[in-house]
């Protein structure tokens, strides 16, 4: 059984319907929609070519310019 904390559940930055951005490979922006946070990883699933997966909530931008800043150039 895995015991998770209601501080856990509840001090997350993204909340489930969100649009956020996520920089893949250093270089690729892909836009996705939140579905669930726990614990400080937020699961995600693509608008463009579907699929998802769960990534750290550091990963993740809430606005496209902080993503297009955050890559290395």
């Amino acid at each position: 059984m895995i015991y998770v904390s209601t501080k856990d559940i509840m001090e997350t930055k993204f909340k489930a319907g969100e649009t956020v951005y996520l920089v893949s490979n250093s270089h690729f922006i892909e836009e996705a929609n939140v579905v669930m946070t726990i614990s400080g990883f937020v699961t995600i699933r693509f608008t463009q070519r579907g699929g998802g997966t769960r990534v750290r909530e550091n990963r993740l931008y809430s606005i496209r310019e902080e993503a297009e800043a955050s890559i290395k150039k």
